[in-house]
């Protein structure tokens, strides 16, 4: 069943810091019982990925480390063309992805897909917040806040790819 949610092999896509930022990621993904690993580049550079997945909840998690460089937590849910989620360097460095596996025929389209589709911001509700401070006072002020999960539950990203390996 994973094999069809999650397929291995060349997946393309973008990351954002904003509405109109977008920055291309070509990667190579392995999913097997639940792994995820894998390498690939952006405008940034090389990078290796190792994270989690789920195929009942459609939900996975990864370490993007950038070769002698830094790391990023992505966190995303599968649905529809891809997985779409949020990334996180600290609480001051975030921004929305998508990344959806790359078709043999596809030639080139990547580049205008990633280049044509809107990017959305991941917006975090009360259900996935809860227990973090800052949203119950952003609730209350109106606010939105972006979904960062692993930060409710006091755990670090690489914390919590090790707990769950």
């Amino acid at each position: 069943m994973s094999n069809d949610i999650f397929p291995s092999g060349p997946w393309v896509g973008f990351y954002n810091y904003g509405r109109s930022d977008r920055h291309r990621m070509d990667l190579h993904l392995t999913f097997v019982n639940g792994s995820m690993t894998g390498d690939g580049n952006d405008d940034l550079g090389r990078f290796l990925i190792k994270g989690r997945y789920d195929s009942d909840s459609r939900e996975c998690y990864w370490i993007k480390s950038y070769v002698g460089a830094h790391d990023v937590f992505y966190r995303g849910f599968r649905e529809g063309k891809g997985i779409w989620g949020t990334w996180e360097i600290d609480p001051r460095f975030r921004g929305g992805f998508h990344i959806w596996p790359r078709q043999a025929d596809e030639g080139t389209q990547e580049e205008t897909s990633a280049g044509s589709e809107e990017p959305v911001d991941a917006i975090a509700t009360e259900a996935v917040t809860q227990g973090a401070t800052s949203a119950g006072t952003a609730a209350a002020a109106g606010e939105q806040k972006t979904a960062t999960p692993h930060r409710s539950s006091g755990q670090s990203p690489a914390a919590l790819i090790a707990i769950k390996a």
